[in-house]
């Protein structure tokens, strides 16, 4: 049997296994340097790609390729909205609040201008670009979020502020959509979207928490663990069948379980760190596979501009504008301006941009492909380097919010 013989779901999946046994024999030295294994999957997927060596043939409008990407957002913000909890949500509100209520907005009309400047696109599909790429993932600044030695009050910012980003964005990006594509706005099928992911996001862990708490049930042993489980594939279904925000029902979800079953949430957390990883991880070489060397040479120089301006202006800016008389230390602040990448939330919207028809869809893929690839690069390659920076602690400021503990 020839590789030609082979579906591309079984090639995917044997590929996908032996980069999965590259990454975990490499794993020590990717902690210690600047080694990562994003980059790797990430570079697999390029290599093996229809326009490199043409070992996988993947088209962005497969179904694996969005399946993927939503499973994989979906299990990230539920572990994130999981380790954060309503107690550490609501005592360390004020760096994320700053964050999210003005750095998002100022990141996506910075994004947004810089577009406007750098391409030929209207102002509707520069805001939308903006939108796509606001969002934020603490997942490719594992090193500096995991880190003890980095405050707790700057690893909470990262953390909550990329939990709520992803969701948050969402309407924002739906809305560009159907101004661009000249559909008739529906603010309020919007709005109830939303309403009703946090609604199912609450309402399924604190009945099936609820329940196993009653005089009737109980759970014990590895079944404790398990209910996170459940839970989470409970309220992915009810956000297909309902129609609901999918991901900001899955941090809310994270969050109700922490608050209200601190015993499950522990028992899972384990569970579903491995499992956000492993579809992370699966997520990231299917996105590979997509982008190819024909692929980024499309992109005019202009669009090269962009990104890389995207990363180090609009992020940057937007941060040390909501976190001037935030009182933060030098290296604080330089972390939270940088640390912005971009991940699954950007790389789902991108493909819903894709999978639109409008007529700037195509561009604003290529655009939104190569941010999130350039984000990768230098975030997940520099998060060890700035997470070293807190070995030795500065002077903390008088202020202080008071640290909770994780």
């Amino acid at each position: 049997m020839s590789v030609a013989d082979i579906s591309p779901e079984s090639l995917l999946l044997l590929v996908y296994a032996g980069t999965l046994l590259v990454a975990v024999l490499m794993s020590a030295a990717a902690h210690r340097t600047v080694l990562s294994t994003a980059v790797l999957f990430l570079g697999v997927g390029v290599l093996l790609g229809e326009g490199s060596l043409g070992v996988i043939s993947l088209q962005p409008d497969d179904d694996i390729v969005l399946i993927l990407a939503q499973l994989a957002l979906f299990a990230v913000l539920f572990t994130d909205g999981m380790r954060v909890g309503w107690r550490q949500l609501t005592s360390a509100w004020r760096l994320p609040g700053r964050a999210l209520v003005l750095g998002m907005p100022l990141t996506l009309v910075i994004t947004a201008a810089l577009a406007w400047l750098l391409t030929d696109l209207t102002v509707v599909e520069c805001l939308l670009l903006g939108a796509v790429l606001a969002p934020t993932d603490p997942v490719f600044a594992a090193a500096l979020v995991g880190n003890e030695k980095v405050p707790l009050r700057l690893r909470q910012m990262l953390n909550v502020e990329s939990g709520l980003n992803d969701g948050l964005a969402l309407p924002f990006v739906i809305l560009l959509l159907e101004i661009a594509s000249g559909e008739e706005l529906l603010i309020g099928t919007l709005v109830l979207e939303l309403v009703a992911g946090v609604v199912i996001g609450f309402a399924v862990p604190a009945l099936a928490l609820g329940l196993e708490r009653s005089r009737w049930f109980a759970s014990s042993g590895e079944y404790v663990a398990i209910t996170g489980v459940a839970i989470a594939l409970l309220v992915f279904g009810a956000c297909e069948l309902t129609g609901a925000n999918l991901f900001l029902a899955a941090f809310t979800a994270g969050i109700t379980v922490a608050s209200l079953g601190p015993r499950e949430a522990e028992a899972f957390g384990e569970i579903g760190e491995i499992v956000a990883e492993l579809l992370k991880l699966a997520a990231l070489l299917v996105f590979g596979l997509l982008i190819s060397p024909p692929f980024l040479a499309e992109i005019p120089l202009s669009g090269w501009f962009f990104a890389v301006l995207a990363l180090l202006v609009a992020r940057p800016l937007a941060l040390w504008i909501s976190f001037l008389g935030a009182h933060l230390s030098g290296r604080e602040q330089a972390a939270a301006m940088w640390f912005g990448p971009k991940g699954f939330a950007s790389v789902v919207y991108g493909l819903l941009v894709l999978e639109s028809g409008i007529s700037a869809a195509d561009e604003l893929f290529h655009l939104i492909a190569l941010t999130i690839t350039l984000s990768i690069l230098a975030h997940s390659s520099t998060d060890v380097l700035v997470a070293r920076q807190f070995d030795e602690p500065a002077e903390v400021p008088v202020w202080t919010e008071p640290e909770v503990d994780s």
